[in-house]
Parts: C-alpha cells; sequence; structure tokens
C-alpha cells in the first residue's frame, strides 16, 4: 500500500494524518475527494449547522513600528494615510454599536504603535466593558501580545492577565502567517516569533483564555511548510485544547513591498478550497473552522460550507486591515444576509456567542 492509499484508508477510519501523508494529499489534488472527506468529518462534529455571530471590528491605529513587508495595512507615524484612535473615538464606535441588535462580540485588533503604551490598550478594552458589559471581546493577537509585553516590561502571563481583568474573553488567532522562522525573516522580520506565537497561545490557554488560531498562505511559503505549521497547531491543541477555530487566510498582495518583490498573485480559489479540506482533515482536534468571507469573497465562502467550514464568522461591520492589501469584499453584512447564503447552500444557520453558544 503506498502513502496515498495510506493516507485514505486512515481518513475512513478516523485515523491520524502524518506528515508524509498529508502531504501525499495536497500532491494528489483530488479536490472532490478531500471535500467529500472533510465535510463528513465537520458533519460528525457539528452537523448541518453553520455559525455566524453579529459582531463589530476595532481596528485601533494602522501605525506601526514593524514595517512588515507582507502588510498593506500599516504606515509609519506621519503618513497621510495614517490614523490613531483616541478614547473618545473608541467610545463614539461604541455607542453606534450598542444599537446594533443581538451584538455578541467586539474584535479589537491593530497594528505596533511605536509611541501608544500598554495602558492604552487596557483603557480600550476597559471602554467596551462599560459600554458594552454583555458582549464578548476578542482582541490582540499573539503579535501584539509580545508587543505589549516588551512595551511594559512584563511576561505573558502577566500582560493576558491585566487583559482579562480589563474584560478580554478570548484571543485573536491572527499573526501567525507560516510559524515558520525562514519565511517570518523575510515576510515579517520584526514580528514575534513562531516560537513566541506558540508560547503566547499556550500561555492564554494555561490561564482559561480561549482562542483562534489561523495560517496565512500563497506567498513564499512551501508545501511541506505549510504542513509543519499545522502539525505545530495540533501539537499545542492536543497539549491545551484551548484552540476555539481555526482560520485559513489566502494573502493577498496588492499594495504590498512582498507582493512586488516576488511578484505574487493571489492563489486561486482551488488552492483556497483545497487547503481548507486538508486543514479540516489533519486538525482533527479542532471543533470550528471559519470561512472568512472579508477574505475568501463570499461566493467562496459559501462553497467553503462544503469543503469542511461551519462558521462564516459575523457581520464585522468595519474591516480595514485585509481590504488595505486589496481584498474587494465588503466591510459588512447582515445578519439575514449571512442566513441566506447558508440556508442557500443546503445548511442550517446558528447564531452564536463568542464561545459557540447558541443565540436564541
Amino acid at each position: 500500500m503506498n502513502v496515498l492509499e495510506l493516507a485514505k484508508e486512515k481518513i475512513s477510519s478516523g485515523e491520524r494524518l502524518n506528515f508524509d501523508e498529508i502531504l501525499a494529499l495536497y500532491e494528489d489534488n483530488d479536490l472532490l475527494y478531500l471535500a467529500e472527506s472533510a465535510r463528513r468529518v465537520k458533519e460528525s462534529k457539528t452537523g448541518k449547522k453553520i455559525f455566524y455571530t453579529v459582531n463589530r471590528h476595532i481596528n485601533l491605529t494602522n501605525v506601526c513600528k514593524a514595517n512588515c513587508p507582507l502588510c498593506a495595512y500599516q504606515c509609519r507615524s506621519g503618513s497621510n494615510r495614517a490614523f490613531t484612535l483616541e478614547l473618545d473615538d473608541v467610545e463614539k464606535i461604541l455607542r453606534d454599536a450598542s444599537r446594533i441588535k443581538n451584538l455578541s462580540e467586539i474584535h479589537i485588533v491593530s497594528s505596533l504603535h511605536p509611541e501608544k503604551n500598554f495602558s492604552y490598550y487596557l483603557d480600550a478594552v476597559k471602554l467596551v466593558k462599560k459600554f458594552l458589559p454583555h458582549v464578548g471581546i476578542n482582541a490582540f493577537t499573539p503579535v501584539e501580545i509580545v508587543n505589549f509585553a516588551q512595551i511594559s516590561g512584563k511576561n505573558f502571563s502577566e500582560v493576558l492577565s491585566e487583559l482579562i481583568k480589563a474584560g478580554v474573553t478570548s484571543l485573536a488567532g491572527g499573526g501567525a502567517e507560516i510559524l515558520s522562522e525562514r519565511v517570518r525573516e523575510i515576510i515579517c522580520p520584526k514580528k514575534c516569533s513562531a516560537a513566541e506565537w506558540l508560547e503566547v497561545m499556550r500561555t492564554a490557554h494555561k490561564l482559561g483564555l480561549r482562542t483562534n488560531a489561523s495560517m496565512m498562505y500563497g506567498h513564499i511559503e512551501t508545501i511541506e511548510e505549510r504542513i509543519e505549521h499545522l502539525l505545530k497547531l495540533r501539537d499545542l491543541q492536543d497539549e491545551t485544547k484551548g484552540f476555539q477555530a481555526m482560520m485559513l487566510f489566502p494573502f493577498h498582495p496588492e499594495n504590498t513591498e512582498l507582493g512586488k518583490k516576488f511578484n505574487l498573485r493571489r492563489v486561486g480559489s482551488w488552492e483556497d478550497l483545497k487547503m481548507l479540506a486538508l486543514s479540516r482533515l489533519v486538525l482533527d482536534n479542532f471543533a470550528h473552522f471559519k470561512a472568512f468571507w472579508i477574505m475568501l469573497t463570499l461566493p467562496i465562502a459559501q462553497l467553503a460550507l462544503s469543503f469542511g467550514a461551519d462558521d462564516l464568522d459575523g457581520t464585522i461591520g468595519e474591516e480595514k486591515i485585509i481590504h488595505a492589501a486589496g481584498a474587494k469584499s465588503s466591510s459588512g453584512i447582515t445578519r439575514e444576509a449571512l442566513e441566506k447564503i447558508i440556508s442557500e447552500a443546503g445548511f442550517q444557520p446558528v447564531e452564536r456567542d463568542s464561545f459557540y453558544r447558541e443565540v436564541l
């Protein structure tokens, strides 16, 4: 029996795939087989349910000291594109958000501002808690947590504990990109290392903070590095069981230094769907997979529901980071539109909160 046959036999019997078997499945390129297998795994965990949430994104600033080649969002202080929300600005957004029916989550991610101290971010979280005390606060990536530790002189546990006390209820999963030091040295050399990203997540899970995980593919990484990334996530989930959901992001090269330098083009929908289905099969210890419609576009996100995804994320309201890199999707969507997309695909729409509890 060759490696591919062994991989398919393992999938049929529900056994865990190893590196060589994952690579064989990727290279086989049988998209329909992967879709059927991933959909079967998804339905064994969440049936016909497809989740979504009513949420609002807040990006506090785009001024960043990291200057990553992969990023079209960041800019230097003084740029005509630069913005930084002060607490009065955040308060106005929150007052507007308080009128959103069934709002379940505020999502906060930003950049690494060279002048703002840790108390600025704590105060922003406290403001959310003040105006929306019953709403989940999914805030900050491990990249930001490492920055908070550096600027405050605190360790990861101390930073996270203060954020939890301020009101953070879950940690965002971004900034993982590819968990390879070779890749990170090229695409984001001034951001946290792969080891630091994993350690922040490990620490968060030990403190009882649930988090998401992610991968950004389609730039300079190898397929082998993608697989190693998934296996690192699987190993950490075995250890902590703290990841709630996995998100896969195709790299949007438009307006980025990385895209220009390597003449990159956005990967196609075949690759998007193949990576989603394959990841669902590899990450057998993850309950939920998001088809992040902002990244994928709504038509591909709808298709992704038959490739292992069980979550369309949420209504969002406003998003700046991905759109700066050339994403053409809208910045927000209604609850009714999300439910229509899910129902058209033959699934059951289920509104959830930050912890996948159904909103009745």
